[in-house]
């Protein structure tokens, strides 16, 4: 069995890592031209879904690798005003095991890890135009350099745009939520660490605002120092022995961002960059603490970036064949429950573990790709409407209402205030977190072929 990938992302990456571990053959195709190109964003977080499938899919020595190359874990969940009061703190658990923990990692250092190893897998360069499958059971995927591949099984790992998707489910379809969303990224120096509370300098924050803002803030502190030498000595050894590190663009910073409906951002914010984008962020956070709005105005504006909110409208099962997709392909999520990038990878350790059945001869492919899919949609889907229904990353919400949104803020504020002050309804609160961001359902180890 050949399996063609087309996308390098999260998913894609962690999908070919696992396969090439089972003994099945696998290709990556990447429309990027190196490994340092196309990063988007900031931090992801990691849950224990996404670290249950990244210690499946990935050789021990490098899944080590990834452990150690994670920002600090951290310690609360907080709730504040943009006043920076305090409206609730949760104790996060701490990240002594490596899978039952929440993780935080730099976007590029991710990229960095999941493609080390992989340089006879991965080809770069490759804008994929579309697909031809073929009577002998094959497909063919074209690139547009007018190369082509063809393999037994096409995977769409190629994100919210995906051409293969549009291609073969041209019934699916990616909707606006509604939401426009600025992300800034500030360097932690002694002077930023100061315009923040001790809990939000430990944890991760969100932040409901008046005016029907929301924000996120969350300090990142890497395992090594300004000039990239690993903190602890006990990972020296470890990340001194890394090939895979090619560039390191991540030294310690605060991730500061907000979003609200797009009526209460200037129509042309998504088209705006640098110093006029940070300005039009202290422009709607014109009644934030003076530490945030200085937090903002001490941001890299080369760093700072728009998004408008997509997410994936369900879709009725279609019959198994030799493509199927994965992540943000099929199932694009608002960053409500904070769980897109740990399902992308949920989606790859479980398609690692029916493709190697079927490579083995446990089961014909069809029907390996079938129960795959039977169970990723259902599973993928609940996490959109989830996403969807949190944290207003909905245009719909009612913090965004005119006559309703006093009272949407008032009950969030308040929800978060009785639950965090009662005992009960506080370890409620955090073992329903937990057992929502730890359900896989998958084994521990997956087979070898």
């Amino acid at each position: 069995m050949h399996v063609i990938v087309i996308g390098g992302g999260t998913g894609g990456m962690c999908l070919a890592h696992g396969l090439r571990k089972a003994g099945v053959s696998v290709a990556v195709y990447e429309r990027y031209g190196s490994r340092s190109d196309g990063l988007y964003g900031y931090r992801v977080g990691i849950d224990p879904t996404g670290n249950s499938a990244l210690r499946r899919c990935l050789p021990p020595e490098l899944f080590r690798t990834f452990v150690a190359t994670c920002a600090r874990t951290p310690r609360h969940f907080n709730v504040f005003t943009q006043k920076l009061r305090r409206t609730a703190t949760f104790p996060l658990r701490d990240d002594r095991d490596a899978v039952d923990s929440e993780r935080s990692v730099s976007r590029a250092t991710l990229r960095q890890v999941l493609f080390t190893g992989m340089d006879d897998v991965v080809h770069y360069g490759k804008v994929f135009t579309h697909f031809e499958q073929h009577d002998d059971g094959t497909v063919t995927a074209y690139f547009a350099d007018g190369t082509s591949a063809t393999g037994d099984v096409l995977v769409a790992a190629d994100g919210t745009r995906s051409a293969v998707r549009r291609q073969y489910l041209p019934h699916s379809e990616v909707k606006d939520a509604g939401i426009t969303a600025i992300a800034t990224r500030t360097p932690l120096t002694p002077q930023t660490r100061a315009l923040l509370p001790e809990e939000a300098r430990n944890g991760i924050s969100l932040i409901f605002g008046t005016k029907g803002l929301i924000g996120m803030v969350h300090v990142m502190e890497f395992p090594w120092d300004a000039d990239g030498r690993p903190k602890d000595p006990a990972d020296a050894a470890l990340l001194d022995a890394w090939s895979g590190l090619q560039y390191d663009n991540s030294r310690d910073y605060i991730n500061l961002s907000v979003w609200s409906s797009h009526d209460r951002f200037p129509a042309d914010t998504t088209e705006r960059r640098g110093a006029e984008l940070i300005r039009t962020a202290l422009q709607v956070c014109d009644n934030w603490h003076p530490g945030l709005r200085r937090i903002f105005e001490l941001s890299d504006p080369e760093a700072a970036f728009p998004m408008r909110i997509a997410t994936s409208e369900p879709v009725e099962m279609w019959r198994p064949t030799n493509i199927t997709l994965l992540g943000d392909a099929i199932h694009t999520m608002t960053p409500g429950q904070g769980v897109g990038a740990n399902t992308a990878l949920r989606d790859a350790a479980l398609l690692c573990r029916e493709l190697a059945s079927a490579a083995r001869g446990d089961k014909p492919l069809l029907t390996a790709i079938g129960d795959y899919e039977a169970e990723m949609v259902p599973y993928g889907f609940a996490r959109v409407a989830d996403s969807l229904d949190n944290n207003g990353t909905s245009g719909d919400d009612p913090l965004y209402k005119p006559l309703t949104g006093r009272l949407a803020l008032f009950a969030a504020r308040t929800y978060f205030s009785l639950t965090s002050r009662i005992p009960a309804a506080r370890r409620k609160f955090l073992d329903d977190l937990y057992a929502y961001r730890g359900a896989d359902g998958l084994p521990d180890e997956l087979p070898g072929a």
